[in-house]
């Protein structure tokens, strides 16, 4: 069974992580922005607990690093 919540905008995402109510929209956007699945929690201002959603994170990360027209090297690579 998956956990919906509906954000603001109407938008139905799935929690994640059930200790800090993150959603799979939260997730992503942190992904997005460059963070590894060990950097989300920081990013967004809480610490893992129980560590049960840390598995779905990592996937998150790495299916929008596969979806990245760079193979997801921009978020890994340093600024020369």
């Amino acid at each position: 069974m998956f956990l919906r919540a509906t954000l603001k905008d109407g938008f139905s995402g799935m929690y994640v992580c059930l200790c800090n109510g993150l959603t799979d929209r939260q997730v992503r956007c942190a992904a997005k922005a460059g963070c590894s699945a060990a950097s989300v929690h920081r990013l967004l201002g809480v610490r893992p607990k129980c560590g049960k959603c840390l598995p779905m994170m990592r996937e998150i990360v790495r299916d929008l690093a596969q979806d990245a027209p760079d193979g997801g090297l921009a978020s890994v690579a340093s600024p020369a």
